[in-house]
């Protein structure tokens, strides 16, 4: 049986030429921030939901119109993205956007691409109480035990390698457990040195327009 193409594709770093929550971070710079950091990819001591969670939870719910325009404002889209959407529809490839973002700026950021909400899954947001808070729609399922926050793995485990070829587009920590359980990884930036840590064969990006061509290349070979 033809094994039908899914893609997972991150969003910060990845779709965006930057991580959009460091940047939210760094421009407004709460007290801390720095620290939840050093404590996730540092030392590895928290988990992403952990960091996330706390870094928001530093800025005040009062910040919410700056905090959503800067995001939108200050997010850059990668090479090649629109024309990546459009080679996965004329090719059939189920491309599924896994984010560890956050709602206020990946729908916004991702609405001229005409991709269905459906196949958008990202972190959600609160700004009733006195800080920003996160909350979490895809958590890990009993598999998983590294409370991701939004699970990326979970997700790829829905779609068995039975009846899927599975692809996975990323560039940080978020993606490395998802790394470990598909077929094919793109990676860039931090997640080049984790697939290398593990000796996980991987095929470096830096544009869409450089999967694209990886992609045709492997279908015509």
């Amino acid at each position: 049986m033809l094994k039908q193409k899914i893609i997972f594709c991150d969003f910060d770093g990845t779709i965006t030429k930057n991580d959009n929550i460091v940047a939210i971070m760094k421009h407004f710079n709460p007290p801390g921030w720095e620290e939840i950091v050093n404590r996730l990819l540092q030392e590895r001591a928290i988990s992403v939901r952990q960091a996330v969670g706390e870094m928001f939870h530093l800025l005040p719910s009062s910040l919410k119109e700056e905090v959503v325009h800067f995001a939108i404002s200050n997010a850059a889209i990668r090479d090649g993205f629109d024309e990546f959407v459009t080679y996965c529809k004329q090719k059939n490839i189920k491309l599924l956007v896994t984010s560890g973002g956050i709602d206020f700026f990946v729908y916004p950021l991702l609405q001229p691409f005409d991709i269905p909400q459906d196949d958008i899954f990202c972190n959600a947001s609160s700004f009733d109480g006195e800080t920003i808070e996160i909350l979490w729609p895809h958590v890990c399922d009993d598999v998983c035990v590294a409370d991701c926050g939004m699970c990326k793995t979970t997700i790829i485990r829905s779609y068995p390698e039975d009846q899927y070829e599975r692809i996975l587009i990323g560039d940080s920590i978020t993606d490395f457990q998802g790394a470990k359980l598909v077929e094919t990884v793109y990676a860039r930036a931090q997640l080049i040195d984790l697939c290398q840590e593990l000796d996980r064969p991987y095929h470096p990006f830096e544009t869409f327009h450089d999967i694209i061509r990886d992609l045709e290349a492997t279908t015509q070979a």
